[in-house]
């Protein structure tokens, strides 16, 4: 029974991403928000996003539910533009702060960890750097349907242009041996991770993962906080920051990762995915 369930979710997201991608990007964007707008504040989800919300930012009843809506149509576009991103990150996305890099990062021998969050279409990230000439291989979390992946994947790849690993124990050993070649690696930090250690997020304790710090010290590598922005509609900004000093110890380093998290949500809190269950409670 499972199995068909899982058949039946995949022909449904294919033929959604075959259709979105019979459309312009802009045009498909803006549907997909549309859509997502008008039956994701209409779920149970929803009033998990208000609870993480109001806990968050402390906001008011009017205030959390434009949050929500906003969510819910980042989120809509998000997906409908998966089957655009190549088009996008070449067209539509300013990439800043690339005299941040070090001066060996093109160098494909210099390992280095890039960490950002589900920000806007956090996809465009890495194929954003992979046009100023570095590459950038993914850790993603995949999702428990396997069609649904294989799917995802070959957007989110760009058609294996792009390599990603799993967020398992086999894609861990796969990403040490990638960093031992000297290849750069992208992590979104902001999900929870039970077997990691207890941190304040937004003041309230999240169990985070270490494994983004920790690489970047065994390979004393930068670890560069990545920010990406929906400007307007399919047009994005991607911020590559100053590497954080991996001299610190690992707890003032997690404390300074999720700083800079809080404020970008902060500034732009309906382009987070709200739904995680990112706190203890």
């Amino acid at each position: 029974m499972k199995k068909f369930r899982y058949i039946v979710e995949a022909v449904i997201v294919r033929t959604l991403i075959f259709l979105f991608g019979l459309i312009p990007p802009a045009r498909s964007s803006n549907i997909g928000g549309g859509l997502a707008g008008f039956i994701g504040s209409r779920l149970s989800a929803s009033r998990k996003a208000e609870r993480h919300i109001q806990s968050a930012l402390h906001t008011d009843v009017q205030e959390t539910k434009q949050i929500v809506r906003g969510m819910w149509d980042n989120i809509g576009r998000g997906f409908a533009e998966y089957p655009h991103l190549p088009f996008i990150f070449k067209n539509y996305v300013d990439l800043i702060g690339q005299d941040n890099f070090e001066p060996t990062l093109r160098d494909k021998n210099t390992p280095a960890i890039f960490f950002s969050a589900h920000l806007a279409n956090w996809e465009i990230a890495a194929p954003a750097v992979h046009q100023a000439g570095v590459d950038v291989d993914l850790i993603y979390r995949a999702p428990n349907n396997p069609y649904v992946e294989a799917i995802l994947q070959r957007c989110r790849s760009m058609d294996g242009t792009l390599r990603t690993y799993p967020k398992s124990a086999s894609g861990m050993r796969q990403v040490l041996i990638a960093m031992k070649q000297g290849r750069r690696i992208g992590i979104l930090i902001d999900q929870k991770y039970n077997q990691g250690v207890e941190a304040n997020f937004f003041e309230q304790p999240a169990m985070t993962s270490l494994a983004f710090i920790q690489l970047a010290k065994k390979f004393q590598c930068p670890l560069y906080p990545v920010r990406v922005e929906r400007i307007d509609g399919v047009h994005f900004k991607v911020s590559v920051l100053p590497s954080l000093d991996i001299r610190k110890d690992d707890q003032t380093l997690l404390r300074e990762a999720h700083d800079i998290l809080e404020s970008w949500i902060s500034e732009r809190p309906e382009q987070w995915l709200w739904l995680h269950k990112r706190w203890k409670k």
